[in-house]
């Protein structure tokens, strides 16, 4: 299997993260009050898929397979991955939570106070509080963004690093195919076939100067 085919192969099963939107739309509606948009809670990796402690290679094989949403989520490099995703939901988060309370706070004021001002004074205050709804949406669509951008960067670094791997496991082992177990649909194979713990070890072993490959 050429390196552009397990590219393209695993670029559809290896990131486990979820591309959802991140936010709750702002409420558009400036002259009542509304409920704090609630950040969703970064979504936490996946738990471990469980590698097979190694099994011998079957002599003379030809195929083998490996899992590479496993490789992503046991290995440093995928760990790490998630890690600086989460990062940014965070941060993003928490921004955006500062500006949805500002918002509350003046949306609460015209509920309780507009009454009593004079027209000038909520004139303004309603023209904040719908610059503030517009910010608002507009910094969710670019967060959100930015985390989607950040998402498929990683991801198209880890298949860069992983597609390698699998060739020179290939190549050392005389395979003619292996197989993405993610999207194969294998039943049943001799547990020997499975390379997904050789995959993780190579990889690691990159993030390790010194390392022997």
């Amino acid at each position: 299997m050429r390196g552009s085919a397990i590219a393209a192969s695993l670029a559809l099963s290896v990131f486990a993260l979820s591309a959802a939107p991140v936010f709750a739309q702002t409420p558009a509606a400036p002259a009542k009050p509304a409920a704090t948009p609630a950040p969703q809670t970064p979504a936490p990796a996946a738990a471990p898929v469980p590698v097979a402690p190694p099994a011998p290679f079957p002599a003379g094989a030809k195929i083998a397979f490996f899992n590479p949403q496993a490789v992503f989520q046991a290995s440093a490099d995928g760990r790490a991955a998630v890690a600086r995703v989460n990062a940014l939901i965070q941060k993003k988060q928490t921004e955006n939570a500062d500006k949805a309370k500002l918002l509350q706070g003046n949306q609460q004021k015209l509920q309780t106070s507009g009454s009593v001002m004079n027209e000038a004074a909520r004139v303004q205050l309603e023209k904040e509080i719908e610059k503030q709804t517009k910010d608002a949406e507009r910094f969710q669509q670019d967060a959100q963004a930015e985390i989607n951008e950040l998402q498929q960067e990683v991801q198209n670094d880890f298949v860069k690093k992983l597609s390698p791997i699998v060739e020179q496991l290939a190549t050392e082992k005389g395979l003619h195919l292996v197989f993405n177990a993610s999207e194969s649909g294998i039943a049943w194979a001799t547990p020997g076939l499975d390379l997904t713990g050789e995959v993780i070890k190579k990889l690691d072993a990159l993030t390790k100067p010194g390392t022997a490959k």
